[in-house]
């Protein structure tokens, strides 16, 4: 099965359901100090950001798909079990690259945008998935502008390709994680399977 198989539907939940308890606590010990700029926290990064010792990866053609570099565990992963856990769902199929815990603060949003290169349709590519962590009903995520319902321990592909937008309309920050990874023959039948 190619990995560049184009889906139905621009949002698919998947089989995959994550205890939330566990991830909030984990995520109440990292925070805030470690949040980085645009409130990203990385939990994988490439290697040469992680360890000094090992080089800046030559110049690649093209960067879309990770594999221009290894990726590692940051420290905060690495004090993280649970969260680790999550990963290691994912790493034991395909090539886990880039993870994140991405916080969206009070009030803010995430104007109208595409990523081109987030979508199992695309050649070379990556697929994210997203697990959110703290929600409430006043954070809106709109793909194709329409309201994906995303709640706290669920496991998400969408089709990023496409135009999408956030607002956080609440007075308390959200927090996912968003997983990148390989596209394999695995995780493109999960995520059809789950169509």
């Amino acid at each position: 099965m190619s990995p560049t198989t184009a889906t139905r539907n621009d949002r698919i939940q998947l089989p995959f359901n994550f205890d939330v308890a566990k991830m909030q606590a984990e995520i109440e010990v990292l925070r805030p100090h470690n949040f980085l700029y645009y409130d990203v926290m990385p939990l994988r990064s490439p290697a040469h950001e992680i360890d000094p010792s090992i080089p800046f990866p030559p110049p690649a053609e093209d960067y879309a798909d990770g594999t221009w570099t290894e990726w590692l565990d940051t420290s905060s992963l690495k004090k993280s079990p649970y969260l680790s856990s999550v990963v290691d769902v994912f790493k034991a199929k395909t090539r886990v690259t880039l993870v994140r815990l991405l916080r969206l603060a009070p009030g803010a949003v995430v104007k109208e945008h595409t990523d081109p290169t987030l979508g199992l349709e695309v050649h070379k590519s990556v697929i994210r998935l997203t697990v959110p962590i703290v929600t409430n009903d006043k954070v809106a995520f709109y793909l194709n502008n329409e309201l994906v319902p995303m709640q706290p321990g669920e496991c998400w592909y969408l089709r990023l390709t496409d135009p999408h937008r956030i607002v956080n309309g609440s007075d308390q920050e959200r927090i996912n994680l968003t997983i990148d990874m390989e596209p394999n023959e695995w995780i493109t039948k999960t995520i059809l399977a789950a169509e």
